[in-house]
Order: C-alpha cells, then sequence, then structure tokens
C-alpha cells in the first residue's frame, strides 16, 4: 500500500491529469506555462514539468519578425507542446505554435465581433502580401491594400497597422485579411463628419485631385465634391482641362449636396456675375451684331456674342440660297459672323440669332434691278415635269411655266425644247420676295406674244386691225399688228369672200391690209379673216343704206357706203 512518502505510479498519474486539468485531456497538442532554466547561444531551456526539459530557438521569442527577443532565466513563457519526448527524451517544445493558438483563439473572437485587429506586412506572395497577426500569418490580396492601387508597398512593410477579417478558416490555417477596408470605413466616418459641417450655398477652397470629359472631382479636405462641366464658367468650355489642371487650388461654391448618397455638387461660375442679367435690354429684336461660331451641330450653329452668352442660328436661319444643307457647309467653327437677334429669353437663356437676315434678300435685290417686264438670261439649272428652273442673279431661281415657254405647241413640246445646261433669255413676269418665288416667261420675248386679257395688239376678238404681210404661204399670210404687235395668221380662204380674192400670191411681204380678229388659237395667238371684215362691212351697209330687196343692186349700197367712209 502506497504512502505519501513513497507515490505510486498511479498516484503520479492522478497528479499529472490534475495539472493538465483533467483525466480526458492529453498533454500532447496543448499550450502549457512554462519557465526559462537557461539561454545556451541561440536556445532556450525550458521546464514545462514534464520528465525531461525542452529547447525552443530564441527568435520565435522576438516581439516581431526581425525584432530581438528579450527573455531572461526565470521569466515564464507559455509553449506548445508538440510531443512528450523525442529520440532523445527531451520535450518538443514550439513558442511560435503557441502564439499561433492564443492567436487564432483571439482572431475567432474579434472576427465574430466583427472587431479590427493588428498586424505588420512582412512579406510579398503571388496575388498579395503576409500578415503576421501576432502569430498567425494572414493573406493580404493585392486589391485589399488601398482604395486605390498603390504602386510601391515598402513604405507599409514592417509597420503596425490595423485590419479587417474577411475570412478565417482555423481547419485549413487560412486568414485573409483587409486593409482597405479599414480605410475605407474611416473615410466614410471623416465624409460623414465633413459633410455635417458643410452647406449649401458655402464658398470653399478644394483641390483638384482628377479631370474627366465631364467635370473635375475636387478634394475639400477628406471629402470629394464634382465640379460639372457646365458649372465651371458660363462661356462655353469644351474640356475642363481648357480652365483648370490637376493639382489646381480653386475656389468653389457648394450648389448641392445630398447627405445619404454623400455626393456634393460644385460650381465655380456662380461666383461670378451672371452675364444673362439684362439680356434682352443689351440685345434687343432686330439688333445686329458680331460674334464668334462656337458649334456646329446638324440643327445649325452656336455663337458667342460675349463670354458667357451663346445664341442658336437654326439652319433654315442661315442662308437665303442653300437650302437642306450642312450648317458646316456654310459657315466653320471660329468664324466671326454678323448676326440679327430674333427673339430673346432671359429666363430660359436662350437667344435665336438669323445669319440670312444680317444679308441682302438676293428676291428683293433681284426685283431692284431687274423689274418686272425686263429681260434676263440665265442657265436651265433643271426640268421638271411642269416647267423650267433658270439660275439668275445672285445664286437664286426663276421658273418658266411649261404654259410660257412657246406659242402654237402644247406644254409637253414646250418642255422638250429646251435642256439643263442650256443658255436662255427670258422676261420677267412675277416677283414675290416674300414666298421667293420669281416667274419667268420665254415666249414672252417672242413676235406672237399676246397682252393681258386675251387682247392681239390692244384689238379684242371682233375688232379690226391693220396687219403687215411677214410672210406668204401656200395655206396663207402670216401677219403681224403693227410694228411690234402680236403676230397671227390669215388662213387662204379667210383672204376674200371671192374665190379669185382668196389667192396667196396675189399679197406682198410688207403689205399692210385691214383684218377682223375672229378668235385665239391653243396657244394664244390671235386668228384674222379678210373675208369676215367683209362680210361685216356688208351687214353694217344694208342695216344703214338699205336693202337689197328693195330693188338697190348690192354695188349700189356699197358704193354708198364707201363714198360715206371716203367722205368721212
Amino acid at each position: 500500500m502506497a504512502t505519501a512518502a513513497f507515490p505510486t505510479r498511479d498516484d503520479f498519474a492522478a497528479l499529472l491529469n490534475d495539472t493538465l486539468g483533467g483525466e480526458n485531456q492529453g498533454f500532447e497538442g496543448r499550450v502549457v506555462k512554462g519557465t526559462v532554466t537557461g539561454i545556451e547561444n541561440d536556445m532556450v531551456v525550458i521546464d514545462v514539468g514534464l520528465k525531461s526539459e525542452g529547447r525552443v530557438a530564441l527568435r520565435e521569442f522576438a516581439p516581431a519578425p526581425g525584432q530581438k527577443a528579450d527573455l531572461k532565466i526565470g521569466d515564464e513563457v507559455e509553449v506548445f507542446v508538440d510531443r512528450v519526448e523525442n529520440s532523445a527524451g527531451e520535450a518538443m517544445l514550439s513558442r511560435d505554435r503557441a502564439r499561433r493558438e492564443a492567436a487564432w483563439d483571439k482572431l475567432e473572437h474579434e472576427f465574430a465581433a466583427g472587431n479590427r485587429v493588428d498586424g505588420v506586412i512582412f512579406g510579398r506572395v503571388k496575388g498579395g502580401f503576409t500578415v503576421d497577426l501576432n502569430g498567425a500569418v494572414a493573406f493580404l490580396p493585392g486589391s485589399q491594400v488601398d482604395i486605390r492601387p498603390v504602386r510601391d508597398v515598402g513604405p507599409l512593410m514592417d509597420l503596425p497597422q490595423p485590419f479587417q477579417i474577411l475570412k478565417i478558416d482555423r481547419r485549413r490555417g487560412n486568414i485573409v485579411v483587409s486593409r482597405r477596408a479599414v480605410l475605407e470605413e474611416t473615410r466614410a466616418e471623416q465624409r460623414t463628419g465633413l459633410i455635417q459641417s458643410l452647406s449649401e450655398g458655402q464658398i470653399v477652397d478644394g483641390v483638384v485631385k482628377n479631370i474627366t470629359d465631364y467635370g473635375a472631382f475636387v478634394d475639400l479636405g477628406g471629402i470629394d465634391g464634382l465640379l460639372h462641366v457646365t458649372d465651371i464658367s458660363y462661356k462655353r468650355v469644351n474640356h475642363p482641362s481648357e480652365v483648370i489642371g490637376i493639382g489646381d487650388t480653386v475656389r468653389v461654391q457648394i450648389i448641392r449636396i445630398n447627405r445619404d448618397t454623400q455626393r456634393i455638387s460644385l460650381g465655380m461660375k456662380q461666383l461670378e456675375s451672371d452675364p444673362w442679367e439684362g439680356a434682352a435690354a443689351k440685345y434687343p429684336v432686330g439688333g445686329k451684331f458680331s460674334g464668334r461660331v462656337t458649334n456646329i451641330t446638324e440643327y445649325g450653329a452656336f455663337v458667342e456674342l460675349e463670354a458667357g452668352i451663346e445664341g442658336l442660328v437654326h439652319v433654315s436661319e442661315m442662308s437665303w440660297t442653300k437650302k437642306n444643307v450642312h450648317p458646316g457647309k456654310i459657315v466653320s467653327t471660329s468664324q466671326e459672323v454678323e448676326v440679327i437677334i430674333l427673339e430673346v429669353d432671359e429666363e430660359k437663356r436662350r437667344i435665336s440669332l438669323g445669319l440670312k437676315q444680317a444679308q441682302a434678300n438676293p428676291w428683293e435685290s433681284f426685283s431692284e434691278r431687274h423689274p418686272v417686264g425686263s429681260t434676263v438670261e440665265g442657265e436651265v439649272k433643271n426640268a421638271t415635269e411642269f416647267g423650267l428652273f433658270i439660275g439668275l442673279d445672285g445664286e437664286i431661281d426663276g421658273m418658266v411655266h411649261m404654259s410660257d415657254i412657246a406659242w402654237g405647241v402644247t406644254g409637253e413640246e414646250a418642255l422638250a425644247l429646251h435642256h439643263k445646261g442650256e443658255t436662255v433669255q427670258a422676261q420677267v413676269l412675277d416677283i414675290d420676295p416674300e414666298k421667293e418665288r420669281i416667274s419667268l416667261g420665254i415666249k414672252q420675248l417672242e413676235r406672237g406674244g399676246v397682252s393681258t386679257g386675251g387682247s392681239a395688239g390692244g384689238a379684242n376678238k371682233g375688232a379690226t386691225v391693220t396687219v403687215t404681210v411677214l410672210a406668204v404661204n401656200d395655206g396663207g399670210l402670216d401677219v403681224q399688228v403693227g410694228d411690234d404687235g402680236a403676230t397671227g395668221f390669215i388662213k387662204r380662204s379667210d383672204l376674200g369672200r371671192d374665190r379669185d380674192e382668196q389667192r396667196p400670191e396675189r399679197f406682198q411681204v410688207g403689205q399692210k391690209i385691214d383684218a377682223m380678229v375672229t378668235g385665239f388659237d391653243r396657244s394664244k395667238k390671235p386668228t384674222f379673216s379678210v373675208k369676215a371684215l367683209q362680210f361685216a362691212e356688208e351687214k353694217q351697209a344694208v342695216a344703214q343704206y338699205g336693202s337689197s330687196d328693195s330693188g338697190a343692186s348690192l354695188g349700189d349700197i356699197l358704193g354708198a357706203a364707201l363714198k360715206a367712209r371716203d367722205e368721212a
């Protein structure tokens, strides 16, 4: 039976289990406390209460990688027991494993609580870096180092700093941390505090951090605001780099603050005087001003009248004669032009301008140079189914309707008489500057034209006129009223009442004869008849001097009529 002075093996086993915390818990694979009993060169001798002491490398007791261990005999330390004894009978201990196990316990607790942990970046691996979290090694992806890409991580190495645990797996020994999450959270806190201190309308100074096509981002001391390109200046700014550059210090006014999204809109032009104030008085409707073309679009061109004030010249107001063409073919960017103010709307900041109004109306100018009745000459620009378009002075066109092309032919036949590119002469029939129309006539320049109202040389149908023989034909005579009147034709059968009088050869060119206007043909040329005149004179003589039924001969009656005419 065992005594207190002589304990048995079972007593020693019970005592050992009690020391380790229970009969069911093994000694190996646990973190235990030990005492430093010696330091031999770079090894530390530690007694953990086993039958033999263990040895641990001195470097494992360094507080951080690259630092020296501060350790002396008698110090109490925690170590991890890999094995109770090895082949040499010594306990196999590890300070690093002890630190890692303790660190894992703490990291799992901090991860569950969502707290930050302190660590040191000490190495570089593929895709990122290694971080010492007080004994546990974690992986820091390259995308999680900073908010913006970092080219040189050297200044961040071996520097204690906070990290956020993104993922932890103790069984696999895997920890992923982020430095970026800490920076974003800190930045968000700073932004919230800074936004609370700002107000709309406040004027602040900032530094231009970045420039894009649509504006610039300005650092207001921890928070960025957007300075849109349209708020840089009242004048047109095509790109922010025309006015500001990265690193410039600018004075801006806070236009809007969205505290939910933490977005701030800034403006520079708001600090300048508004050029649109009093624009209606400065630019009255109908006034003529000079400006510079700043931008050209498909629907018109923008003209800058002064810095900050632009007006639009619509494509329909650019040229009197050039229709349906791109504005870029009429004006060019930076060109100085003269414009007329058509409309001003201060509230909408719009000014309508006219470019063609600053130039003479070519239809009015043409009317002054070529009044109705004058003769013009031009090239046939186009032939349509209803007439010809003739190019005139001032880059305008006049139209000859097919009914005014030639006498005695149909409209289709008249159109076939002329072709595109041919130079012709025409008479101006009508000018309408308001509708931009000019009516011309070609046949009116030819002999055979009739005056207004369907009269020939001033004589209406049934009138007696004196005509001059122009040509003698087998079918009749070509004649003209007076020296420059309408031309017409007397058929053979209309040359007299008797057959002997109906011979054309008895007349000579230049001979003057009396005839009656009997009508007009389809081309409005007059027709004449000597026979109709004779019958009319006979009828009148019979009515005035007697009837043949009373016994008087026709010769007597006509003789009396001729005598009376001669006496008259």
